[in-house]
């Protein structure tokens, strides 16, 4: 056979050999044309209004509700939050052709840094500073800026075939769902659980504000590391001598902090640690002049002595005994150069000391630790009378104006082009230190630090007022909010299996929990205290009026009614002081199913299901838990399922605030959703 058409006389004839085939006919074209049918698609259910349809098809079956999580009402969506959204659809969807009734609405969370930092810095690029911007204004501005972003990602989300309440979203800036936060926040008030303490906290200078665990990040940081030298003192803490040969010695710490050094009220040991007394014999001087001289004597543990000589270029010693530091007591190192740290310096045991890395000793900054906050509290007998913890740094995360030689010197640097790098105050330190001669080795460290998630600038530890849900506090119910959460955990199904396991080793060990912010833009902690003191009023009375304003007008009323409307006739506005610090955000959204859920009657509480990322363990899952158990004694959801993250290239999961996403309009453009929702049903999402 050719390919050339036969000539027949003068014509050329070509034969059609689809007619010798019998193919069976259809409209449908030979392109798919995703991107250009599935908005079609999308407008038709939308005009045959098919997601009420299904409502009213689905009324009295039994009644499946996933809770949605609301995502952050900033930026476009990306293809991990697209992700989640479709993996929600298909559950909601399949339990809807399981012959259940399955709504799902949608919500956003629209108060918190996130918003706020853009606002902040939109305001900036206009030449205005937030502290200039009157808060009824800031407020506004980042309420119409969740208000268009909603609007944009509800766009977003549909786009992606999700069925839902599009008409009808709860958003936590609603005036009803603040007035309900209110209310739940004011439950845990009146059951004794919110008090003001002073305890170090995560704190971001560069947005002067506290952070929870949840709203930092981890990366690498290359930390100046330092080896201090505290004077022993002649006599124990019950006033006997020292051994003989210890007189004149130096205990060694080993920080990564330098700028903590102001801040020591103390250094910790471990009972189980075996220490040594080692005498200085000779030292490597070349090309660098070192802090030890022959004849010092300094105290380490023995196993990390080695490591600490070769930090210190010491090359020659003798161990002269072992020792026990059991009350002993230093100097402080700056003790003379100025008068402020002229007060004794104990060593008390601590179990969170070890020998694996240091020097067998940790310096103790209780302003500037958890654990060294926890190792101070344990012995008031060393307590200064008026600040059991010292105040040393600013909200700018500078040195307070009180502290000698290093007032105003800022420990991480606020803006510019080295926004978030060393400040002067670490500098500083060493400086002084050397000048004393109690500095005995520096180096560099790269390690895992916490940075704030939104400025991606290094957070520090800082000792401030701020206030807390005791979580082992007893409740007027019975039992703690921590028994109660635990219990908790064990009656709801977790998928995978594992996740059971790691919110309840979290829940075990995490501290009170850190509900002020100070920030402008959320719903304030609406408490009253007396003047001069932080005891709260606890008035049912004076809180249920709280609640009607801001049903009425917003938690902007907080803000602008006179506090004598509040307090009414039986106690004086003169007695009493707002609180104006802002609710963590992750107490708005664990309160979600207060005011989406449990008042409706088209929902249903507790939620079938929670379905979001594994870092809402830490995040939704875990202030949900805590905020239901604390008001009505078990979780407000009976599963919950845990889903992977999208990687970006770099091996790290997507994130607006990492800007490594890939926007899933992109997809629809190029190959339509259909292609997404394909990809992410054919996953393992535990993944």
């Amino acid at each position: 056979m050719t390919d050339t058409p036969a000539e027949t006389g003068n014509e050329t004839a070509s034969r059609d050999y689809r007619e010798t085939l019998f193919l069976p006919t259809t409209d449908f074209p030979m392109r798919a044309g995703l991107p250009q049918r599935e908005p079609e698609w999308l407008e038709r259910w939308g005009k045959l209004d098919l997601y009420r349809k299904m409502r009213q098809r689905a009324e009295g079956r039994e009644r499946f509700v996933l809770h949605d999580g609301p995502p952050y009402a900033n930026g476009h969506i990306h293809i991990g939050t697209g992700q989640n959204k479709i993996l929600k659809d298909i559950v909601v969807r399949s339990h809807q052709m399981m012959g259940f009734d399955a709504p799902y609405r949608p919500g956003w969370d629209c108060h918190g840094l996130p918003i706020e930092w853009k606002v902040e810095q939109n305001f900036r690029a206009k030449g205005r500073n937030k502290d200039d911007i009157p808060v009824k204004e800031f407020r506004a501005e980042c309420r119409a800026y969740a208000e268009e972003w909603v609007g944009v990602q509800s766009g977003e989300f549909q786009r992606l075939g999700v069925s839902g309440e599009w008409d009808d979203p709860y958003l936590t800036m609603s005036f009803d769902a603040e007035a309900a936060i209110v209310a739940e926040f004011l439950k845990f008030a009146e059951q004794g659980l919110v008090y003001c303490g002073s305890a170090p906290v995560m704190w971001s200078p560069v947005e002067q504000t506290a952070l929870a665990e949840a709203e930092v990040e981890y990366h690498d940081k290359i930390s100046t590391t330092i080896h201090v030298k505290f004077p022993l003192r002649g006599v124990r803490k019950d006033g006997t001598a020292i051994p003989r040969d210890c007189i004149g010695a130096h205990v060694v710490i080993w920080t990564t902090t330098p700028w903590t050094i102001p801040g020591n009220r103390a250094i910790c040991f471990s009972p189980e640690i075996r220490y040594g007394l080692y005498k200085v014999t000779g030292v490597e001087a070349e090309g660098f002049t070192p802090w030890a001289m022959p004849g010092d004597t300094l105290i380490v543990a023995d196993a990390l002595w080695d490591e600490t000589a070769k930090a210190a270029n010491i090359v020659g010693w003798d161990r002269l005994e072992t020792v026990d530091p059991a009350g002993f007591v230093c100097s402080h190192p700056l003790a003379e150069a100025d008068r402020y740290w002229n007060y004794p310096v104990p060593l008390l045991p601590g179990e969170h000391v070890t020998d694996e890395a240091g020097t067998g000793f940790v310096h103790t900054a209780p302003s500037h630790g958890a654990e060294d906050y926890a190792a101070w509290m344990d012995f008031p007998e060393w307590h200064d009378k008026h600040e059991a913890v010292p105040h040393i740094v600013g909200p700018d995360g500078a040195y307070y104006d009180h502290i000698p030689l290093f007032a105003g010197l800022h420990i991480i640097r606020l803006d510019g082009k080295k926004q978030g790098q060393d400040g002067p105050a670490n500098k500083a330190v060493m400086d002084k230190l050397i000048e004393l001669n109690m500095l005995l080795a520096r180096g560099r460290l790269e390690h895992s630090y916490p940075h704030s998630w939104r400025s991606k600038a290094p957070v520090i530890f800082r000792n401030t007022p701020q206030w807390f849900v005791a979580i082992d506090r007893p409740m007027k119910s019975g039992g703690t909010l921590r028994e109660k959460a635990l219990a908790a955990i064990a009656e709801t199904g977790w998928t995978p299996k594992a996740a059971e396991n790691r919110i309840r080793s979290m829940v075990e060990q995490r501290p009170d929990w850190l509900v002020s912010r100070q920030r402008a833009w959320g719903v304030p902690l609406t408490l009253f205290v007396e003047k001069g003191t932080t005891r709260v009023l606890n008035d049912h009375k004076v809180n249920a009026r709280i609640v009607k304003a801001v049903a009425e007008d917003g938690a902007d009323a907080w803000f602008e009614r006179p506090a004598s409307e509040f307090l009414g006739d039986e106690y004086a506005a003169d007695d009493y002081e707002k609180v104006t610090d802002i609710l963590d955000v992750w107490f708005d959204s664990g309160c979600t199913h207060a005011f989406a859920l449990e008042p409706r009657a088209d929902q249903k509480w507790p939620a079938d299901l929670y379905l979001e990322g594994s870092d809402q363990h830490r995040g939704w899952f875990q202030s949900s838990l805590l905020q239901s158990c604390g008001t009505r004694g078990r979780a407000p959801y009976d599963n919950v399922l845990t889903h992977g993250f999208v990687m970006a290239g770099d091996g790290r999961k997507m994130s607006k605030s990492l800007g490594n996403t890939l926007a899933p309009n992109e997809i629809a453009r190029k190959y339509g959703i259909e292609i997404m929702r394909l990809w992410v049903a054919a996953q393992d999402f535990t993944d």
